[in-house]
């Protein structure tokens, strides 16, 4: 008798670790919008995203002239890589990256309250 009660308080256990895993999957799976970031380039990406975006007249122009649009932006924003190497993320004001996305580079500041948009080149 000893063995089936520890079986039935395991059985109640186990139940409720998988309710709680399920609601933390299903969170993570993205129904309800949640982004769980744990590297460097998701959570950089992520901020980024968080902020108002802004353009030099470099950068306005080089949009004009390459045919690019917001949309771009924000999914450069969304699946881009930042380059650290090149990047001057240990200023003190607004921190200088570089994003590589459709073999485009761009160049931003990331200041506290926004982002400015410096230029975007053609990767060679």
């Amino acid at each position: 008798m000893a063995f089936i009660k520890r079986l039935g308080w395991y059985l109640v256990g186990v139940s409720i670790g998988l309710v709680f895993l399920a609601f933390i999957l299903k969170k993570k799976s993205g129904e309800e919008g949640i982004d769980f970031c744990y590297l460097p380039n998701c959570r950089t990406l992520k901020d980024f995203r968080s902020k108002a975006i802004s353009y030099s007249d470099l950068a306005q122009e080089q949009i004009e002239t390459i045919g690019l649009d917001s949309l771009f932006i924000s999914q450069a924003f969304t699946d881009g890589n930042v380059d650290f190497g090149k990047s001057d993320t240990k200023a003190q004001s607004c921190k200088t990256y570089f994003v590589n996305f459709e073999e485009k580079e761009i160049e931003l500041k990331n200041c506290e309250t926004n982002i400015i948009i410096e230029k975007i080149t053609l990767d060679q």
